[in-house]
């Protein structure tokens, strides 16, 4: 009975996984275009003092430039949302792939190969430098600096 219950719970995992519900009221939860896309009458457009049209015009324009932004938006994204969102989805999976399968295996196995260098560069570094250093050392240790000032 537990072995069921646990197959059911990892079905419904998987499940969860692959049917995500959508939120269609808040449609950027991560806020990913917070500043970018915002673009409002008011951001493009503005009349300076002392330039003013009429105010019809002025209402005319706004209106004429949201309606159109909205529309031209919605039209775009009905006609290339679904092919571009498919591409999009491609080339993410196809990077993801490439990550997987390709990237970090070559870093894991630089890691290791590499680790094996270090250990002879390190053994090499004692066996070499170490003893040249600690004779420097000792040969520059008896050196005296005496600083005079000559009037």
């Amino acid at each position: 009975m537990m072995a069921e219950e646990r197959t059911d719970l990892e079905a419904q995992i998987v499940k969860d996984i692959h049917f995500k519900e959508i939120d269609l009221v808040n449609r950027d939860p991560k806020n990913i275009n917070e500043d970018i896309v915002k673009v409002d009458f008011e951001d493009v457009i503005a009349e300076p003092v002392g330039t003013y049209s009429f105010d019809g015009v002025w209402k005319v324009s706004y209106t004429t430039f949201t309606v159109s932004k909205y529309w031209c938006y919605r039209l775009l994204s009905t006609l290339l949302g679904v092919p571009l969102a498919l591409l999009w989805g491609f080339l993410f999976a196809c990077i993801s792939f490439c990550h997987i399968w390709a990237v970090v295996p070559c870093i894991k196995s630089y890691l290791i190969e590499i680790q094996c260098i270090s250990h002879i560069y390190s053994l090499c570094i004692r066996t070499f430098c170490n003893p040249l250093f600690a004779a420097l050392g000792q040969v520059c240790s008896n050196i005296k600096v005496m600083l005079r000032k000559e009037v």
